[in-house]
């Protein structure tokens, strides 16, 4: 079943937790960007995530009306149908909600995937994100627990973001500063509030100096160290060892060290957004400005149809992503552990 039901999903976290690799989640904007993350995790044997922000759903819902509930329901069923001809299991997510966006986009998606679990059905999305880090830590885990306990009714696992990012994310922005870094007491707090897994099953997006966006090396201090302080700490309270399943946001440009080191320490998703975009678009680029005189009518002349046809510039954007996700899947571990 190439999409995940809630049981598969449950394996496939704690198989990443298990063999201390992680999954790529790829942010998708298009059925063309859809194939290309499926295309990569299929290349690289890998099961993997397919995640909708507000900003995607929204641009999915079509310029007309921008609904953001329209746009994620109809390309998560698109997703529903064409992977089945990938060798691969992928979950459907969806990426930041801030507060104000609940009610137009999560809180729907639940009642949707509310209704196909109660006919017998799986949920649409295997796992939502309430990204609460605008708020006060009180309000964020508060919110938390509501939208968790539909979520699990639902089937659904949760992913919370309890401190900022950095960097701008669909209109979300934060500073760059000493905020950026999640505390032991966040994640007492945290624990106390959503529980270890018996309120249902969670994914932690805790910040150790994640910036969305891209930066040169140098501008962003990552310190993914500290989530094993945050492992310790709780597990040594609660008796359980690395009670936390981390998700690392704003991972374009993290070194391989960093990478390494989030992956011993719990992190079993990696969100890639940024540099996903740029693999889509540069042999666009590269294909317009070899051709230009060929998709543009220069001089009042014709054009040339075969170089200005989206079906041709398309295959190699496609090609390019789904060469990133690769990549991806072999930085992360998760290469080559396709469930079978």
């Amino acid at each position: 079943m190439p999409i995940a039901t809630p049981e598969v999903y449950n394996e496939m976290l704690d198989r990443a937790k298990a063999g201390k690799f992680a999954y790529p989640a790829i942010n998708v904007t298009s059925s063309q960007t859809l194939h290309a993350a499926l295309r990569g995790f299929a290349e690289a044997e890998s099961d993997g995530i397919i995640q909708i922000s507000t900003g995607g759903a929204e641009f999915l819902g079509g310029q007309h009306s921008k609904d953001m509930v329209t746009g994620a329901v109809a390309l998560a069923e698109f997703a529903h149908i064409v992977a089945a001809k990938y060798d691969v299991t992928v979950a459907l997510h969806t990426d930041h909600c801030p507060k104000d966006k609940l009610d137009g986009y999560v809180r729907p998606l639940l009642a949707v995937s509310a209704e196909r679990v109660a006919k017998g059905e799986n949920p649409l999305f295997q796992s939502h994100m309430w990204d609460g880090s605008a708020e006060t830590l009180a309000d964020n885990l508060a919110i938390a627990q509501e939208l968790l306990a539909q979520a699990a009714a639902a089937k659904i696992i949760l992913e919370v973001e309890i401190t900022p990012t950095g960097g701008e994310e669909d209109g979300v922005t934060h500073e760059i500063n000493d905020e950026l870094y999640t505390t032991v007491n966040d994640a007492v707090r945290t624990a106390e509030a959503l529980g270890l897994g018996e309120q249902g099953r969670y994914l932690l997006a805790a910040s150790f100096g994640n910036v969305h966006g891209v930066y040169k090396p140098g501008n962003v201090v990552l310190k993914p160290e500290l989530l094993r302080e945050l492992q310790d700490a709780i597990g040594k309270q609660y008796g359980k060892t690395d009670p936390f399943d981390f998700v690392f946001h704003g991972g374009s440009g993290s070194t391989a060290e960093e990478i390494a080191t989030a992956l011993e320490n719990g992190v079993v998703k990696m969100n890639l957004d940024t540099d996903t975009q740029y693999a889509f678009t540069r042999p666009v680029a590269g294909h317009m400005f070899a051709n230009y005189d060929g998709v543009l009518k220069v001089d009042g002349e014709v054009g040339k149809k075969n170089t200005y046809d989206p079906r041709t510039w398309g295959k190699l954007a496609e090609a390019g992503m789904a060469a990133r996700v690769r990549e991806a899947a072999e930085q992360l571990r998760s290469a080559g552990k396709r469930l079978k």
